[in-house]
């Protein structure tokens, strides 16, 4: 049941014109808190056309402290575990929710959260290419990874900002099918 073109490569631009499809036709919006990616994401779906009728916006949360203040990921969960963990992409993707909706409109539908080391070296004692995607709705939240991604400092940002989308695109498959 799907209403995209069948592909044999898929890029970047492709996954997220799938996503701002998705949203568009729901109804639904997206907010975007990046830190490796550092506003890959929100580069990626504002490159497709139409994007502003379902995109809100987002943050580039690079420091720890931002991440605490701006999308109120758990000081506690951060001092624990540090910024390279599942729980706390989830929480920056609900903090990505929040954040985004303004006004009296409906509250922003989806958030995306990525956080992970792109290097060149170790942080938190976690391995360049650890990376963890969260996405958020108003059912709940989850985290996808670790993910190992190898390579260079940009392929690994770019293999997360794909992932990132790849991984909104399934979940809003899922709710439309729900």
């Amino acid at each position: 049941m799907s209403a995209f073109l069948a592909r044999s490569t898929e890029t970047l631009l492709d996954i997220a014109a799938d996503v701002i499809q998705l949203l568009k036709s729901s109804n639904a919006t997206v907010g975007v808190a990046e830190s490796l990616t550092a506003g890959g994401v929100m580069v990626a779906l504002t490159s497709v056309p139409g994007a502003s009728a379902a995109f809100l916006g987002g943050v580039v949360s690079y420091a720890t402290p931002l991440k605490q203040t701006l999308l109120s990921v758990d000081a506690t969960l951060i001092a624990k575990e540090g910024v390279i963990h599942e729980e706390v992409a989830s929480q920056m993707a609900e903090g990505a929710r929040r954040i985004t909706t303004h006004d009296d409109a409906p509250p922003t539908t989806w958030g995306v959260g990525t956080t992970g080391v792109a290097g060149p070296d170790k942080q938190d004692g976690k391995a360049v290419g650890t990376v963890y995607i969260g996405i958020a709705s108003p059912t709940g939240s989850k985290a996808f990874g670790p993910f190992n991604f190898p390579g260079t400092r940009e392929r690994i940002r770019e293999a997360t900002v794909m992932e990132a989308l790849a991984r909104l695109r399934e979940e809003l498959m899922k709710a439309r099918q729900a």
